[in-house]
């Protein structure tokens, strides 16, 4: 196991609820991100190599996906983004392959990004989210930021 640190300064906006009726309509906040030229090098090293990598929290994964998309067409990595990316069904996810995260609210970018890493457009993502919100609901697993936790692991 290697890991790597990132930094994403989290505002307010990350817990506002999606209030539009369409997602795409929903205006995202920015937020300031981080990665070292050194992370960088590890994660796309991982990746050629066919290792997983593995975000720890929503953040985390904004902020790997945010330098994903920054770095994209081979440009030298920034030291530091605002990143207003907001990951839902469909989108494809480019460094990270799976998530540790706790269970997050409905009608937030946080569930959005949570749904789109389990599945496509076709919202197979979202019905396996549900199933899982089911099972946690049943148990009595803890929402919110200091809940339960999950660990996603794609196929």
């Amino acid at each position: 196991v290697e890991r790597v640190e990132v930094t994403l300064h989290v505002g307010a906006g990350t817990f506002r609820p999606i209030e539009s009726d369409r997602v795409e309509d929903h205006r995202m906040h920015r937020e300031w991100c981080a990665m070292s030229a050194e992370a960088i090098r590890a994660v796309q090293s991982a990746r050629a190599e066919g290792r997983r990598v593995i975000a720890v929290g929503t953040t985390s994964a904004r902020t790997l996906e945010s330098f994903a998309r920054a770095t994209a067409d081979g440009s030298p990595p920034p030291e530091a983004i605002d990143t207003d990316l907001m990951i839902k069904p469909g989108d494809d996810w480019l460094w990270a392959d799976g998530l540790l995260t706790n269970f997050h609210q409905p009608r937030t970018t946080l569930l959005l990004l949570v749904g789109s890493l389990l599945g496509g457009a076709d919202g197979a993502g979202v019905r396996c989210l549900r199933d899982l919100y089911e099972q946690a609901v049943a148990h009595d697993y803890r929402f919110f930021s200091y809940g339960d936790a999950m660990l996603l692991l794609p196929d």
